[in-house]
């Protein structure tokens, strides 16, 4: 018995002991770059099955800890993982702070420049898009020639076709016109007015660094034309190191593009060079007789020298060169087997020149200025048999700005001008399009933290016009961080668009007959937009992660011109009593599952005319449209990527409707250390409006074409290689 009882005494000491021995260890795990808990990360104990799950407020408790020096792994979705080697029984309870970095080109840490803030993507009030990284890299090869399907391929935006047999396009922005759209490059106004049905097929990826659009008014930021949005091309800059990128791709349609980038930065000099060099042949799928994709050789040519004075002053002087000669049209014609049938012809001829000059100043460690100036010469000819149409536009951009970064508020504040005239060659004086249209505008912006998880963003701009008089724009924006994993803005402001000749409407048909603009009897059209999204992120595992996003639109344009013909083939644009609204829901959602991802983004557009008490569609809108991409990649190995791309009819301007369709897609690439190899197949359905019948009416040596709402050029499989020289 006295045996038992000793046996029992000694257990139970064991017992005690090794329960002693257990330890107990609580954190907080937050990311690194906004300090906010992470709710649902991990900790394990390395080597072992214990780990435990952070609760909302960031609070993860591991137990059962023995004695010793032990290895702590603490993991979350989109995060690095951090090791910590603690020694138990540690000296504290308190619980440790724990800071995960970010990995990879996560999104949130971009740096948005059109908003004209150094804030990242995260801390920003006014909702922006950004096309960046792989992303931008992938697109880039599907089209490296231009950025027509980077634009195209993204939820809310849709390219319009305004040519049949020249590809001319332009961008529209939840449903609305494509003369609504701001193009910038670099936060310089380079795309508008004539140059605008070209511009997105003149443009190409390689010397991108990202893509930023921003839905919704947006002229408090930049004046007038931002009505739908803003489309900002920003350019690539030199690194420390010497970088040469090549890159060559040919297509079945017998197209080719060359593109080289360079940059280098030696001491207080940069250099940035962009070369490219784009052909197209005549391509008829259909057998119709007229070109899908025109005969076109385009040179490229983007300079940018940077002067790095001391860690304060850095000055850009950049050049944007093109020089096009595009024919589309009858292909007999266009490969010199053409007679009196088969004559008909569609030539443009651009050149494009413009300069850029950028002087940025830090005062201090919170504030600095900025100085732009910009000049550009445009130079279009536009020739179909019997009929012309040239002539050249000059334009300047003058701009400075003061900016202020607090613990609290930035501040930006800045006045401009900018100019902007067009004189069309060998035009009858009552007929000649020509305008001189000069802006003086100023502007103040504030983004203030109302607290951790509030933040106020505010705007108001004031432009005068010469032709239309004073405007008063102001703009409001708000964060909600609701907690990690939830987030939320809301947003509006009002917008403003003076009349031009250039529209899509005026395109479609060669600017023949267009009378001048009448401007004493006219007035600028004006808008006002709200919108308000919702982005939920979450792992759902240690492998998978979600996030979806949810952005709910409006925006409705006043005494909207619109092109109506007059009489003897003339054409005047007017103002009926009335407005053209867009309202809508975009959805875009992401699933991760290790190497794979998928993204499912969904746009519903219901825009709409409403005149003298009428209500109709407005044209070339497809209400309903799904993007659909699944992603297999191994980081700088392999990516292959499966697309579906759904549009639903879409009314046309003869009061018809076209067909609904759907474009589907393969893309491809190979990586190695110094060079990729890339193969896509497009359209693989080989989907094309000439299957749903003829795109013209007329004979064909006088054809009138219809609205394109679908794609003329079919099947296409392209294919190359990218080099890293140096």
């Amino acid at each position: 018995m006295q045996v038992q009882r000793l046996l029992f005494v000694f257990a139970l000491s064991l017992y005690a002991i090794s329960a002693e021995a257990q330890n107990t260890l609580s954190a907080i795990i937050r990311d690194s770059e906004n300090q906010e808990v992470l709710p649902g990360a991990n900790a394990y104990l390395k080597g072992t099955s214990t780990g435990a799950v952070a609760d909302e407020n960031g609070r993860v408790t591991l137990r059962n800890i023995p004695d010793g020096k032990q290895v702590i792994i603490f993991s979350y979705i989109g995060f690095e993982e951090h090791e910590e080697t603690l020694s138990f029984p540690l000296q504290s309870s308190a619980p440790l702070n724990i800071f995960l970095a970010q990995e990879g080109e996560h999104m949130e840490e971009v740096v948005i420049t059109a908003t004209r803030s150094s804030r990242t993507i995260a801390d920003l009030p006014t909702r922006v898009e950004a096309i960046s990284g792989e992303e931008l890299a992938e697109k880039g090869n599907m089209k490296p020639g231009d950025i027509r399907m980077l634009l195209n391929e993204s939820t809310g935006i849709q390219t319009q076709q305004t040519s049949a047999t020249s590809y001319n396009s332009s961008i529209r922005i939840q449903g609305l016109d494509g003369k609504y759209t701001q193009i910038l490059k670099d936060g310089f106004p380079l795309y508008s007015g004539f140059s605008g049905g070209l511009s997105l097929l003149q443009i190409p990826p390689l010397d991108l660094k990202q893509v930023e659009v921003i839905k919704g008014s947006s002229s408090t930021l930049y004046g007038g034309g931002a009505i739908a949005g803003l489309v900002n091309l920003v350019s690539r800059t030199p690194g420390e190191e010497e970088r040469l990128d090549l890159l060559l791709n040919g297509t079945s349609a017998l197209g080719l593009d060359a593109s080289a980038f360079y940059s280098r930065r030696s001491g207080k000099t940069g250099l940035t060079v962009f070369a490219a060099y784009n052909m197209g042949s005549p391509y008829d799928p259909s057998d119709e007789g007229f070109t899908a994709i025109p005969e076109f050789d385009r040179y490229t040519l983007n300079p940018n020298f940077f002067l790095y004075f001391n860690d304060r002053t850095t000055l850009r002087i950049g050049l944007n060169a093109t020089i096009e000669d595009r024919t589309g049209g009858d292909e007999k014609y266009i490969k010199g087997k053409g007679n009196e049938e088969h004559s008909f012809f569609e030539k443009n001829e651009t050149n494009r020149i413009s300069s850029q000059l950028e002087l940025q100043h830090t005062i201090d460690t919170l504030s600095g200025i900025a100085v732009k100036n910009s000049f550009s010469y445009y130079d279009r000819s536009l020739k179909i048999p019997s009929f012309s149409f040239s002539g050249t536009q000059f334009s300047s951009f003058n701009e400075a700005t003061y900016h202020r970064n607090g613990k609290k508020a930035d501040w930006i504040i800045g006045l401009n001008l900018w100019t902007d005239r067009f004189d069309q060659d060998k035009a009858d004086t009552t007929t000649a399009v020509d305008y001189t249209h000069v802006t003086f505008g100023g502007f103040v912006q504030n983004t203030w933290n109302l607290s951790e998880k509030v933040i106020l963003e505010t705007g108001l701009r004031g432009d005068y016009q010469n032709k239309y008089g004073f405007f008063l724009l102001p703009r409001t924006s708000l964060l909600f961080k609701i907690n990690p994993k939830l987030t939320s803005r809301l947003g509006g402001g009002l917008g403003y668009k003076t009349p031009t000749v250039f529209t899509e409407d005026a395109e479609r048909i060669y600017f023949r007959g267009v009378l001048p603009i009448d401007e004493e009897n006219t007035e600028a059209e004006r808008s006002a937009g709200i919108n308000f999204d919702v982005n939920y992120r979450t792992p759902l595992s240690d492998r998978m992660s979600f996030n979806i996003n949810t952005l709910f639109f409006y925006t409705k344009v006043n005494d909207p011109l619109i092109l109506s013909p007059v009489s003897d083939g003339l054409y005047a644009f007017e103002q009926p009593d009335g407005y053209v609204d867009t309202r809508g829901i975009e959805i875009n959602t992401k699933l991760a599952y290790d190497d794979f991802k998928l993204f499912i983004g969904y746009t519903f557009a219901d825009v709409r005319e409403h005149y003298d008490g009428n209500i109709t569609d407005f044209p070339l809108v497809a209400k309903h449209r799904l993007n659909n991409v699944l992603m297999y990649e191994v980081e700088d190995n392999i990516k292959i990527g499966l697309e579906a791309y759904y549009y639903s009819p879409q009314t046309l301007n003869d009061g018809t409707r076209g067909r609904d369709y759907w474009i589907c897609g393969i893309m491809t690439e190979k990586i190695w250390d110094r060079f990729s190899i890339f193969l896509n197949f497009e359209n693989l359905l080989d989907t094309r409006q000439t299957k749903f019948g003829s795109i013209y009416t007329g004979p064909v040596s006088d054809p009138v074409f219809k609205d394109i709402y679908a794609p003329l050029d079919g099947f296409v499989i392209n294919g190359g290689i990218k080099l890293k020289l140096l």
